[in-house]
């Protein structure tokens, strides 16, 4: 299996559990690795053969800003459903960062690993 990733895709969103959380947007950073096959991306030098990371950056801005979830687990549940779910991607691992979420700590997320590696 190869790993396509996509890291420190950064997108304003509304979340959290507290009241002054549900009335701002806040900054969540997403990293993301996807399992795939590029041997035939590779062969053909063609976008249409492979994971079109650009895409799936595009679609998991579309939701994640429109979204508001109270928890970053939904959030990264939610995602990882749409990569693999949209893009055919049978394995992924997706961290998500909510930065200056917890005072004294850099970061603050959760890491996910959903589908099965081929």
């Amino acid at each position: 299996m190869d790993i396509i990733y996509l890291n420190d895709l950064a997108i304003e969103t509304v979340i959290g559990i507290y009241d002054w959380e549900r009335e701002i947007k806040q900054t969540i950073i997403l990293d993301l690795e996807m399992g795939t096959d590029i041997r035939a991306a590779a062969a053909s030098d063609a976008i249409d053969d492979t994971l079109n990371y650009k895409a799936v950056a595009k679609r998991l801005i579309e939701f994640v800003s429109a979204a508001e979830f109270q928890l970053v687990e939904t959030l990264a549940e939610r995602c990882a459903e749409i990569v693999l779910g949209e893009f055919g991607v049978p394995w992924v691992r997706l961290k998500v960062n909510k930065r200056g979420a917890v005072r004294y700590a850099g970061d603050v997320g959760v890491i996910i690993e959903r589908g099965t590696p081929r």
